[in-house]
């Protein structure tokens, strides 16, 4: 693989002149310089822009980015790229839910369809529910699960929000094969439904098993599930109710 300037600005959809500053300040260094003076690049200068770029687009700022790309060790440059999946398909997710709440946007201001206000604010901030929590578990509760928030900084949580887009895929994709809830498979799933919980606060058996009610029964919930498929929320509850037997009380 060996590609010219021009060819890598056209291929990566970024112009040339942000080649030249990256190899100013010293960021993405071509590979050879040609016959006819032009930058020239190969695979790993091509893996070390996709690298640059994907972080761009988590808004790393450029400063930070070198430190984070300059590793010569393909394993932990394997483990950075991990985590950077992990956080786009949150932001995935998240876009995709703006998306669906756009397009019923469009549906209710062409044909007239119904859109009450939360509708509108799907996907959007949801600190308008805090004064309801703060209600339903105390103060404290939401104070702690504020703190750890916080505290697992933009990537971390980023890669929160993923595991849970992905967790919820899985659980869509069995209630979508007939899956019984006590299937191992399943399962799995649902200790990782409580991890993920976990990172906030740790529900015990009659608790988790109130929280496996409540993606059913409260309709904001069952929205959040039911938008990977239909049956989601309602398999997620039932193989809820089997794992919270492992659980103390």
């Amino acid at each position: 693989m060996d590609i010219d300037i021009a060819e890598l600005a056209r291929t990566a959809g970024v112009t040339s002149r942000t080649l030249r500053h990256y190899d100013a300040i010293g960021l993405l260094r071509p590979a050879r310089t040609g016959p006819d003076g032009r930058r020239r690049y190969g695979e790993a200068e091509l893996l070390r822009l996709q690298h640059i770029l994907v972080l761009r687009e988590l808004d790393v700022p450029l400063g930070t980015v070198a430190s984070i790309v300059d590793t010569d060790d393909p394993a932990l440059t394997a483990d950075l790229l991990r985590d950077h999946h992990a956080a786009l398909l949150a932001r995935s997710a998240r876009l995709a839910t703006l998306a669906a709440t756009v397009e019923l946007t469009l549906d209710h201001l062409e044909k007239g369809t119904p859109m009450t206000a939360p509708d509108m604010f799907e996907g959007f901030d949801q600190s308008r529910y805090e004064p309801e929590a703060r209600g339903r578990w105390g103060d404290d509760a939401v104070d702690r699960s504020h703190a750890a928030w916080a505290g697992l900084g933009a990537g971390g949580r980023e890669a929160h929000l993923a595991e849970h887009a992905q967790i919820a895929a899985g659980i869509a994709g069995h209630a979508a094969a007939g899956t019984s809830p006590d299937d191992a498979a399943v399962q799995a799933l649902v200790a990782r439904h409580h991890a993920w919980v976990s990172a906030f606060w740790t529900p015990g058996r009659d608790a988790y098993r109130g929280l496996g009610e409540m993606y059913v029964e409260d309709p904001r919930f069952r929205k959040t599930y039911e938008k990977f498929g239909e049956g989601t929320a309602e398999l997620l509850r039932a193989a809820i109710r089997i794992f919270a037997d492992s659980l103390p009380d």
